[in-house]
């Protein structure tokens, strides 16, 4: 049962890809690595749902044994009151309390459970859609995470690499269907940004030098969004769409990020520097 929720803990799988013709987005874990890490640590098949969990803290209470995972960002892990590593299985006996404190590096750690959670599937996902609200509800203190039977045993040992957490961050782009609204394109990748705190799961908002379009007046109808686009604003500033993002706008889409540096950005703090490598 859980106990500490965190500002936003929510259940996460592989998303739902494949329902933009429908306006349905494709959500799913903004950092699948981390996710995928954390289910084979336990022994899941990479697409079980676990929990993304946003900075943090998170406390539950274990109804049944099992074994857990805690992947993403670097954040203390205690179990039964014992602390307990990262980036490793851990046994949890019936009745343990999981404490997944602040982060302290990185921004969403993910617990995986062995044999995944299992609340009722929408369009072939768990995932939760903050945007469509599709999907199980935003957890909240008092809730029961319903869990699926093992699958196999836990990974003994993990040499998977993970990229390092915090600093700067580089992007790599490729130009957008709109880059030459711009009077000056190339100013996204001569400056740097900063990640602002209204970022979330639909977008990472930045902030930095304004995107000036060569007409002011010029009205776009909306287009197709797709992961990783950067579109701008009437104010300039760039917004990064991540995974709960629409699936159309009406802004013009100057560039894309590459989708392989996208789960580093998911990890990025407010504040952090961001700049753009074409």
């Amino acid at each position: 049962m859980v106990e500490v929720a965190g500002p936003l803990t929510t259940v996460q799988d592989l998303g739902r890809p494949g329902y933009a013709h429908l306006g349905v987005p494709r959500s799913g874990a903004l950092d699948p690595p981390a996710l995928m890490l954390g289910n084979r640590l336990v022994g899941n098949p990479p697409s079980a749902a676990g929990l993304e969990i946003t900075l943090g803290p998170f406390h539950a209470v274990a109804t049944h044994p099992g074994t857990i995972a805690l992947t993403g960002a670097a954040a203390p892990l205690r179990v039964g009151g014992r602390p307990a590593p990262i980036n490793a299985p851990v046994a949890v006996r019936a009745g343990d309390r999981i404490e997944v404190g602040r982060a302290v590096s990185g921004l969403r750690p993910y617990l995986a459970v062995a044999g995944g959670l299992t609340p009722p599937a929408v369009l072939a996902s768990r995932s939760t859609d903050v945007l469509s609200q599709l999907g199980p509800p935003v957890i909240r203190p008092g809730d029961r995470l319903p869990v699926g039977p093992f699958s196999s045993a836990p990974a003994a040992v993990d040499l998977a690499p993970r990229p390092a957490l915090g600093g700067p961050l580089s992007l790599r782009i490729s130009w957008g269907p709109r880059a030459d609204w711009f009077a000056s394109a190339g100013v996204l990748t001569s400056a740097e940004y900063r990640i602002t705190s209204e970022s979330n799961r639909v977008g990472a908002r930045l902030s930095g030098p304004r995107l000036s379009r060569s007409d002011a007046a010029a009205e776009l109808p909306s287009e197709g969004i797709v992961l990783g686009a950067i579109q701008v604003p009437a104010d300039g500033q760039p917004l990064i769409f991540l995974a709960d993002h629409p699936t159309t706008g009406g802004y013009p889409v100057i560039a894309v990020v590459a989708a392989t540096d996208l789960p580093q950005l998911a990890q990025a703090r407010p504040g952090e520097a961001v700049t753009f490598l074409a």
